[in-house]
């Protein structure tokens, strides 16, 4: 029996990537996006996140929310009214914070 899988955010970085595996892997994949499916699961859900019911999921046999939500750190805001120079360029910047502060950086760049 194949499972059927619903991924919650399916069009966005992460959600892509756990579509095309559990496609891959034979699942039943159908995508809840808020606009066009952009995935290559063969059902959609086209419904805002918000107005999504206990009724709308009710048939899966797994719910997977995609959805990811970061909340930085620090490091990454911006200290000169020219923004050019983050909290973790200056001097005083904790040594041990600075690979998770340029990471997230990173990430709110993309």
């Amino acid at each position: 029996m194949t499972q059927n899988i619903a991924v919650i955010a399916a069009n966005g970085k992460s959600g892509q990537l756990i579509v095309r595996e559990a496609v891959g892997r034979g699942l039943d994949v159908t995508a809840v996006v808020r606009g066009e499916n952009k995935t290559v699961a063969r059902h959609a859900i086209i419904k805002d996140l918000f107005d999504l019911t206990a009724a709308d999921l009710a048939g899966f046999d797994v719910v997977v929310d995609a959805r990811l939500i970061v909340v930085g750190g620090a490091g990454s805001l911006y200290v000169n009214p020219e923004h050019t120079v983050q909290l973790s360029q200056t001097d005083g910047f904790p040594e041990s914070f600075l690979p998770l502060a340029t990471a997230m950086g990173d990430s709110l760049a993309e």
